[in-house]
């Protein structure tokens, strides 16, 4: 059976390089789950974990006895984060990280339904998880520009100045002030100037 994996399959989405790039991204299916804090927080690590615990659950599933129609074997896809800032950080015009409001999500594979999902959380109870916050979305993410960033992560605004760039330059515009990243590194095990993130804006014609 061939091994589904994100890195080698799907290069053009999770496989950038440090100069910005145009994309049309279809719909797909993801875990989500919704917060507010900086990513330091309890409640952010927990979100975290509750995420990769199901995401696991559900790769390893036909293991524990549970059938999943269309099953091959595959990669955990890497986690991803939207985010914004709070309303009252807006008004005032500055903001800590405090102020961040996120929503976290895992890809899943298309064979994943949510009665699959149901299914693993009633093996997670025990470990005290935010199960009741987790969402099964599918989410249509449509005309993007990305690109590869290389460090920590407050030095992301270096690369979010080459993608503002060149969104003028391909004459399209940011659609909202929210964008999305893409942790490719495990953030709590590699040093800040290796972390590789892919930061992603949603864009439109102008």
């Amino acid at each position: 059976m061939t091994k589904m994996d994100w890195k080698k399959d799907e290069k053009t989405i999770y496989s950038p390089k440090t100069t910005p790039v145009l994309l049309t991204l279809p719909a797909m299916n993801y875990l989500t789950i919704k917060g507010s804090g900086a990513p330091a927080s309890a409640g952010f690590q927990k979100a975290v974990e509750t995420l990769f615990s199901l995401s696991y659950g559900l790769k390893f599933a036909p293991r524990k006895g549970l059938t999943i129609d269309g099953y091959s074997e595959y990669a955990v896809y890497p986690l991803e984060g939207l985010w914004d800032i709070t309303p009252e950080a807006i008004t005032r015009g500055t903001w800590t990280k405090d102020d961040l409001v996120y929503t976290l999500m895992i890809r899943q594979p298309e064979f994943i339904k949510e009665n699959h999902i149901e299914a693993i959380k009633k093996n997670l109870t025990k470990k005290e998880l935010l199960l009741d916050q987790v969402k099964f979305e599918t989410i249509t993410e449509g005309d993007i520009a990305q690109i590869l960033h290389i460090g920590s992560f407050d030095s992301e605004p270096q690369s979010f100045k080459i993608l503002d760039d060149f969104i003028t330059e391909k004459g399209v515009e940011r659609m909202v002030k929210t964008h999305k990243e893409i942790y490719l590194s495990d953030f709590n095990k590699t040093q800040p100037e290796n972390l590789k993130t892919i930061l992603r804006i949603p864009v439109k014609k102008r």
